[in-house]
């Protein structure tokens, strides 16, 4: 059973279709860790032309949603409910495997840093026992 629905992650962070790219959180510890569901289908816009006859997730929609699965962590926190978490930057971001229609992404990011409205965490997004992505994020918390 899942910790949050799309509509109680939709009232934490901003993102909307088609940008929303977190189906549930699975598990969340407020300020430490997340870990989310993206469902990957063949509907999706980005297959329109990404690539047709071979489609593929963009491995930067996949940073996106470890970047969205770590906001989820540090929007749960009391003193930062109703900003926005923006990407301050993204270090040693590495694409293990190709991310498909009809795979699910289990996105898991824990925080390492709080200092004031900046933090940093790393993600990793798996398919099955696989990775997929890695990535190391900062966070800047604005209004």
């Amino acid at each position: 059973m899942s910790v949050l629905s799309t509509t109680e992650i939709m009232a934490i962070i901003p993102h909307r279709y088609p940008m929303l790219m977190l189906d549930t959180v699975e598990e969340l510890i407020p300020g430490e860790k997340a870990v989310a569901l993206k469902n990957i289908s063949v509907n999706e816009e980005i297959f329109q032309g990404h690539f047709p006859g071979n489609p593929t997730f963009p491995g930067a929609l996949t940073v996106e949603a470890l970047a969205q699965t770590g906001a989820v962590a540090l929007l749960s926190l009391p003193e930062f409910k109703g900003k926005t978490a923006y990407f301050g930057g993204i270090k040693k971001a590495r694409y293990r495997q190709m991310v498909r229609p009809g795979d699910q992404l289990r996105l898991e990011v824990t925080l390492d840093r709080l200092r004031g409205p900046i933090g940093t965490g790393k993600g990793t997004a798996w398919i099955g026992d696989k990775k997929a992505t890695t990535a190391e994020l900062t966070f800047i918390i604005g209004d």
